[in-house]
């Protein structure tokens, strides 16, 4: 996804879309690439609600990960989910935010080749996961 105008820092680009439900559910779906069964369309509030982008979804599915990222996500009182500026973005730029993924239990190295990040900025780290510090 791409800026098609300037966005100033601390504005609201679009909320984060789809279906709400639980992990079950989510997980019992098909994968949404089945050639790629890590990429998902998931974001999981702060209150463990899952939302499928992949049903329902808008826009926002689309926006790219960046270890480096201009934008952020934000929670507002009833749960919803938006995506903001955390600088200007340029006409042109792409948007982008740090995904921060997390999985529970042992990541092993298949899994964590799954989520390897290619965003190429000098901060990457290398993973879309936060991996917690032994």
């Amino acid at each position: 996804m791409f800026a098609s105008r300037t966005i100033r820092k601390g504005e609201t680009i679009i909320e984060y879309r789809g279906d709400r439900t639980t992990w079950k559910i989510a997980l019992e779906r098909p994968p949404s690439d089945p050639d790629n069964p890590h990429h998902t369309f998931f974001f999981e509030t702060s209150e463990g609600v899952v939302i499928d982008a992949g049903v329902r979804g808008n826009a926002a599915r689309w926006i790219n990960h960046s270890c480096n990222a201009n934008c952020q996500s934000y929670e507002d009182d009833d749960d919803r989910v938006f995506i903001e500026a955390v600088r200007t973005i340029r006409a042109g730029e792409e948007i982008t935010y740090d995904y921060r993924l997390s999985l529970d239990g042992y990541l092993s190295k298949r899994t964590l080749a799954g989520y390897v990040c290619h965003c190429g900025t000098e901060s990457c780290r290398g993973s879309l996961l936060v991996i917690p510090r032994k």
